[in-house]
């Protein structure tokens, strides 16, 4: 697999699309922290890391539903930055994703974070995803 970030994407893309309620990935380090701001930004209601199966892992997440309608919290998961073309940006000319309503996850040399908190702290990094 060339681009695992992808397919983190994908799998979610494609549970969301089905309705599934849990999604199973392959986990690694940037997929947990991926994991853990999705969560942070109410995304996603849990997750939970499993050790043992995989070498790294499993990450087991509960998708987010609206209890009335089924809406999903996720509308949309964009990849921006591929193996091919990566996009990196600086703090001064950062993303804003729907005019500030969804989030970009970016990978700094302080750790993978938000848009919001890597213009806050004036640092800039690769553009992983665009969440909204």
């Amino acid at each position: 697999m060339t681009d695992p970030i992808a397919d983190y994407l994908t799998r979610l893309r494609n549970a969301i699309k089905a309705n599934h309620r849990v999604v199973e990935i392959p986990a690694s380090n940037l997929k947990k922290e991926i994991t853990k701001i999705l969560f942070e930004q109410g995304y996603i209601l849990n997750y939970k890391f499993i050790e043992g199966e995989n070498p790294a892992g499993i990450i087991k997440i509960a998708l987010k539903y609206d209890p009335i309608d089924k809406v999903n919290a996720i509308k949309a998961l964009k990849r921006v930055s591929r193996p091919g073309l990566r996009q990196y940006t600086g703090y001064k000319e950062m993303p804003r994703v729907l005019n500030g309503l969804g989030i970009a996850i970016l990978s700094t040399s302080q750790g993978v974070m938000t848009n919001k908190k890597a213009k806050d702290l004036h640092i800039g990094g690769e553009v992983l995803c665009y969440v909204y």
